[in-house]
């Protein structure tokens, strides 16, 4: 079994990146944190907005050389404009795509030859909505579309190099969905996987053997709505 290194977590300050932070430390592992806002305690971490390429690829150094290298990395972060195409504002609907998939890839690009480095192991966040398409969210939708070819070709690419996982989650329970309009938002009888849940997938992938690799995971309440 892997032990768990220095793992950097976009969106590690709240949400998902936050329960994989918290259980990669709990492995004994270090977990390192690129998020707008500063997470609670006293954890590595790089303040940058995935929209922004320079400042994204600058954390991902600036982290690596302060933990002295890097062994996984776990997008994690991501962000939501519902509502019909002609009614969401363009720059709100671009900037889903920046942060979902043009910042995944921001990320592993800087972090490969600390990967390469290390055999380390990537894990790409997706969605349920990554394979299958729902009405008033193409921005969504295009960008987790967009990191499901992305994270499949990137272990093609990487084969034998750097450890690539594809993570499929379905509704988890945290504050992704404040904030919207009611009709985008899970009713009060949803079934929702804790974030916590989730985490310990990512974990499990994270520690596979070198050669060995969990290269797709989907991880859904047993009800989700939007699988299969």
């Amino acid at each position: 079994m892997r032990l768990l290194g220095n793992t950097l977590i976009t969106g590690g300050a709240s949400g998902l990146g936050a329960a994989v932070a918290k259980s990669v430390l709990a492995e004994g592992g270090r977990p390192l944190i690129i998020d707008r806002a500063r997470p609670p305690g006293d954890l590595p971490f790089a303040q940058a907005d995935l929209a922004d390429r320079r400042a994204t690829e600058e954390a991902v150094h600036e982290l690596a050389r302060q933990a002295g290298g890097l062994d996984a990395v776990v997008n994690a972060a991501g962000v939501d404009a519902c509502g019909p195409l002609e009614d969401v504002p363009a720059d709100d609907w671009e900037n889903v795509i920046r942060v979902n998939l043009l910042g995944t890839a921001a990320v592993v690009r800087a972090a490969l030859p600390y990967l390469r480095e290390s055999g380390g192991t990537v894990i790409d966040c997706a969605s349920t909505l990554g394979l299958r398409a729902v009405s008033d969210a193409t921005a969504y939708c295009a960008a987790k579309f967009g990191v499901v070819g992305f994270t499949r070709a990137l272990a093609a690419e990487t084969a034998g190099q750097v450890g690539v996982t594809l993570l499929v989650p379905g509704g988890m329970d945290t504050a992704f969905f404040d904030g919207r309009p009611d009709q985008y938002r899970p009713g009060p009888d949803a079934k929702l996987n804790p974030p916590e849940h989730v985490a310990r997938a990512v974990v499990f992938a994270l520690r596979q053997p070198p050669g060995c690799e969990m290269r797709e995971m989907v991880i859904c309440p047993s009800r989700e709505s939007s699988w299969p």
